[in-house]
């Protein structure tokens, strides 16, 4: 891989759809996922702020997805996406969202050198207007079908594949 990935999941809904990003870009040689906003998240080792009895019943449902990839891709949990997206801008990685948007280009017409970021949103709304605009990039995968969009960890497996291989 010629490119440092990191993976943004911003208010995912779905413990599924997080445990399939998380194995995913496990799979993919991810640097690091950044679990953000309302998105569920593993049971943290130690710490872990919410109630023992709803950590264990998220972990359980991100596992179904992981298959034990949540222990071993790195992860953390961010609330605030707009301190780490500003924090990773300041280190020179490109973030990038992958929303549908007037401002949106084909994945296929992205190039980058050096580190990315790619944000993803929620399966309803997407990624946040607000988020868009802090982001260095727009990039959306055409959809041939009748369909409107991909499942959110489907786009993000699309995407994070072709950054990983796509890049020349």
């Amino acid at each position: 891989m010629s490119l440092k990935l990191y993976l943004i999941a911003d208010n995912i809904r779905s413990a599924h759809n997080v445990g399939a990003m998380l194995r995913v870009a496990e799979g993919l040689g991810v640097s690091e996922v950044f679990i953000c906003g309302i998105t569920p998240y593993p049971k943290l080792p130690s710490g872990d702020q919410r109630a023992p009895y709803l950590a264990e019943k998220i972990q359980r449902r991100i596992a179904k997805t992981s298959l034990g990839a949540e222990l071993t891709q790195v992860w953390s949990y961010q609330p605030d996406i707009k301190s780490l997206i500003s924090n990773l801008k300041a280190r020179n990685v490109t973030v990038v969202a992958l929303e549908q948007s007037a401002a949106s280009i084909p994945l296929s017409q992205f190039k980058c050198n050096g580190e990315v970021a790619l944000v993803v949103g929620n399966e309803v709304s997407g990624v946040d207007p607000e988020i868009l605009s802090a982001c260095s990039q727009i990039v959306e995968i055409p959809m041939l079908g009748q369909k409107e969009s991909f499942n959110v960890s489907t786009a993000a497996a699309m995407a994070l594949y072709y950054l990983t291989y796509g890049i020349v």
